[in-house]
């Protein structure tokens, strides 16, 4: 596979911007707060905006900015002066939907790359060809549309580049047009700032029907562990349904993918952590890199196992293929949660050989088995003493005090490692 794909990951701040590029991205996707769909865990700043771009730019890679909102009148006002903002820190591309914030966009930055959102929902060549017209130059497609579908796209509209999700969580709703959250916290989804009540924990609080003995014909309704809504539900005798969706992870198919004609590979995750973002990144890199040089079946098949491993000790919903292959996509209507064997325990900030400055994300002690991750493996790692912010020895760390412990360990740990403990 000689063909070159980017791979795209989320950056929720800079400090996981870097851990992104890092870890093998050729290129990042953020935004400001105002604009973007990511309000509450989003903290980017535009200071931070601009020193990213400028980090990123010095490795070569591309930082695209989200403007993605389905804009309200008043959101207009402070557009032009963003967009100004944008096009002055160099920004490599813009992601948006609403076609009024897009020709905004064009009247504001007329040179500006533009690439629609998959909140767009474009899911046929025909969308595609019009986009194109408009002078998108890309086109991030809805996770609802299939392999031979995107195959199709490619072939009629070869000009416009082509972008996927494969990997992350997925919205219950279409490609995340959803109005749960609208309807029952007043928080828009559709603005950046979903409550995401599909993930809410429910408990049913209703009887059977007037006249019914079965447990088939259950009156019901459910409320949240919260008690902030409440609303009516079927239940029938194989249980009670709700909108909790597996994880996407495509990680044995990006062969398909490719040969289907998509340009880039796109990681969902602005929430996450630095280390979700680090072992996802990786793992996609590797099995990506693998392919570019052309490994046997036999090795490329070992290091997509190996990395499937690597995604099995993170945090998730069970995962899917999504719509991708055309069968109906698996939900997790019963909520099967992966708990994951390994905890992140802490970022290394300094390094001198094997002893570190760490800063703890989760209680370490003395005695336990750490394991470093850096772009390029994993290394075990035995505690030989542990300071404290005033320098003297303890037998144990632990974050939530906002200051850094100094670990000595038995062997040199490099700067920007990822350090995780198994249960």
């Amino acid at each position: 596979m000689k063909r070159k794909v980017e791979l795209l990951a989320p950056a929720g701040d800079l400090n996981k911007m870097k851990y992104a590029l890092a870890f093998g991205a050729d290129a990042v996707y953020c935004g400001l707060p105002d604009f973007s769909l990511r309000v509450r865990i989003n903290r980017f700043t535009t200071e931070d905006l601009k020193r990213g771009v400028e980090y990123t730019h010095r490795l070569k890679k591309k930082v695209y900015v989200t403007l993605n909102i389905y804009a309200h009148n008043r959101h207009l006002k402070n557009l032009p002066k963003h967009i100004a903002f944008l096009k002055k820190i160099k920004a490599d591309g813009i992601i948006a939907s609403d076609p009024g914030v897009i020709s905004l966009i064009k009247k504001h930055w007329p040179k500006a790359e533009i690439h629609l959102s998959t909140q767009a929902n474009a899911t046929n060549l025909e969308a595609v060809k019009f986009w194109g017209k408009q002078g998108i130059k890309r086109i991030i497609l809805a996770r609802e549309i299939t392999l031979k579908e995107i195959g199709e796209i490619k072939k009629a509209v070869p000009q416009v580049e082509l972008e996927y999700f494969v990997h992350g969580a997925m919205c219950m709703s279409y490609s995340g047009r959803c109005i749960l959250s609208k309807w029952m916290t007043n928080r828009s989804a559709n603005l950046g700032d979903c409550s995401q009540p599909c993930r809410w924990a429910f408990r049913e609080t209703g009887s059977l029907k007037r006249g019914m003995v079965n447990s088939d014909y259950k009156e019901l309704s459910v409320i949240d562990d919260q008690k902030r809504f409440e609303m009516d539900v079927e239940e029938d005798n194989h249980g009670t349904y709700f909108f909790n969706s597996y994880d996407l992870n495509l990680l044995e198919h990006l062969d398909k993918l490719l040969k289907a004609g998509v340009d880039s590979l796109k990681i969902e995750g602005r929430a996450k952590s630095a280390y979700y973002l680090a072992v996802v990144t990786r793992a996609y890199r590797k099995v990506l890199d693998a392919m570019a040089n052309n490994l046997s079946k036999k090795e490329l098949k070992k290091i997509i196992l190996e990395q499937k491993k690597e995604l099995d000790t993170l945090a998730h919903r069970g995962y899917s293929t999504g719509f991708l292959l055309g069968q109906e996509p698996a939900h997790n209507f019963e909520n099967r949660n992966n708990q994951p064997d390994c905890q992140f325990v802490g970022e290394v900030l300094e390094s001198k050989g094997n002893l570190v400055r760490l800063h703890v994300h989760n209680q370490i002690f003395l005695d336990d088995q750490l394991e470093a991750i850096t772009p390029e493996k994993n290394i075990k790692l035995n505690i030989k003493k542990i300071l404290d912010f005033d320098k003297k020895s303890v037998v144990s760390a632990h974050g939530g005090n906002n200051k850094d412990y100094f670990f000595e360990f038995d062997q040199n740990v490099d700067k920007g490692s990822l350090l995780r403990k198994k249960f």
